[in-house]
């Protein structure tokens, strides 16, 4: 009997471990929402974007990222309790281009706007023999 107890305390210690993990990573996952779509100059290639999306996506509170840079904008879906639109601009301003808010949305009324139920996808890039060489 004590070694079935000990299996049986081994199995609910195991699991009470996978629930706090998942419970852990559930509240890192940021949620959006709101949508800050930024205007960033000085974007040319796709790994501008990729630069740009690496820079936000470290910052907390920020779910998504999406940059067209043929447009030169950067959508951003954030939790706005955690992190506000004029930080993502400077943080974009800081990977090195210029940057500033065009909007900010719910995401109903982005999805409303742009008639895009997948909101987040980049877009524009791949490095056209003119790379920013950032």
């Amino acid at each position: 009997m004590g070694a079935m107890k000990k299996g049986t305390i081994g199995i609910v210690v195991a699991a009470v471990i996978v629930v706090v993990l998942c419970a852990f990573a559930v509240r890192l996952e940021a949620s959006a929402d709101s949508v800050a779509v930024l205007r960033a100059q000085g974007m040319t290639c796709g790994s501008c974007a990729g630069k740009i999306e690496k820079t936000l996506g470290k910052q907390a509170g920020v779910a998504r990222v999406q940059v067209d840079v043929d447009a030169g904008k950067v959508v951003v879906g954030f939790d706005s309790r955690t992190v506000r639109p004029e930080i993502l601009a400077e943080r974009v301003t800081g990977a090195g281009y210029g940057c500033s808010i065009l909007q900010v949305l719910t995401p109903e009324e982005y999805r409303a706007q742009t008639g895009s139920t997948t909101a987040f996808v980049r877009q524009g890039g791949g490095c056209g023999g003119g790379c920013c060489g950032k």
